[in-house]
């Protein structure tokens, strides 16, 4: 199979691109190469990248996407963590570096500054290992991201991508945070063995338009915290009815919280799942300004959550 630069990809191609660059699979960065050429091109056809648009690859790898992106015309930021990925990286694309198509970062890109990295407008591409998508999804998309990129184009683990675009009634703490500051959709899903060495789970190509600052529906900034802390008390206990959960994970009395599920036309016998993004921001007009928790904050292990008690986890990394 050839991709769209030319290049040969395939496990075997994979193995001997590694050996020839006296490089291997790390496990501590979680590294699984593409080596299906129509999920590479299904990537590229929905990332869409034109001539001199800018695009942040977080996490290029071998290289065989950035040459993609980089043959569109597109130019592109890429932040690899593995040293011995960036040096073969450096080798393989010391033109494009030269003219100025591609600039190379070695470094987490949970550290970096992205302002620094890239300017509006830009969309990202990434292939992201399963253990840092709840993070790297809230610095795209948080308030902190700036500037925010216009569309995201991720590998992530099959259920993570089903549980991001998942309807009302299927909904995550996840769910409602991703969907509300984006638009997410499942482009593909992606076997194990469209990868080497072959992952344990199953992944998906997930897409997300990402929603304008101003757009409908979008609270003030300083009205985002707020939102966060009363989609996280719902979700703490998710298998509960919410007028019995929120006056338990909440300092608010039971009769307000009932009286703000009737003005948000809002049963209280629903489950926190059965929310769309709406209602939780009718739910929190209802209710008004959360008073301050005095019951002992301490942040949480899940960057995508707000401070706040430490939730149980779910195999998925989500509260129970």
């Amino acid at each position: 199979m050839s991709g769209p630069v030319g290049v040969r990809i395939d496990p075997g191609a994979v193995r001997r691109t590694l050996r020839a660059a006296g490089l291997r699979a790390q496990r501590r960065f979680s590294q699984n190469f593409l080596t299906d050429v129509d999920v590479l091109e299904a990537v590229l056809a929905a990332a869409a990248p034109g001539p001199g648009r800018s695009v942040l690859e977080i996490g290029p790898g071998l290289g065989f996407l950035t040459g993609g992106l980089i043959a569109a015309g597109a130019r592109v930021t890429a932040v690899e963590i593995d040293r011995g990925m960036v040096a073969h990286l450096g080798e393989t694309f010391a033109p494009e570096i030269a003219e100025g198509a591609l600039v190379l970062v070695e470094g987490d890109v949970l550290d970096e500054d992205l302002a620094a990295l890239v300017a509006a407008p830009y969309d990202v591409v990434a292939n992201l290992p399963y253990h840092v998508t709840s993070p790297v999804l809230h610095l795209l998309l948080g308030g902190e991201a700036v500037p925010r990129p216009e569309r995201c184009v991720l590998m992530v683990q099959r259920e993570v991508a089903e549980r991001v675009a998942a309807p009302p009634g299927a909904m995550s703490y996840l769910s409602v945070f991703v969907q509300y500051h984006a638009v997410p959709s499942i482009v593909r899903r992606v076997p194990r063995e469209a990868f080497e060495p072959a992952p344990e789970v199953e992944s998906a190509v997930l897409l997300l338009d990402v929603r304008d600052a101003g757009s409908a529906g979008r609270l003030p900034p300083a009205m985002e915290d707020s939102l966060w802390r009363l989609v996280q008390a719902g979700f703490r206990e998710r298998r509960k009815m919410l007028h019995n959960v929120l006056p338990r994970q909440l300092p608010i009395e039971p009769a307000r919280i009932a009286a703000a599920l009737e003005e948000a036309g809002i049963a209280g016998n629903r489950r926190p799942q059965t929310l769309g993004v709406g209602e939780w921001i009718a739910l929190l007009g209802a209710l008004g300004p959360l008073p301050e928790d005095r019951r002992g904050r301490r942040a949480p292990h899940d960057q995508t959550e707000p401070p706040g008690p430490e939730p149980a986890r779910d195999a998925a990394g989500e509260p129970r």
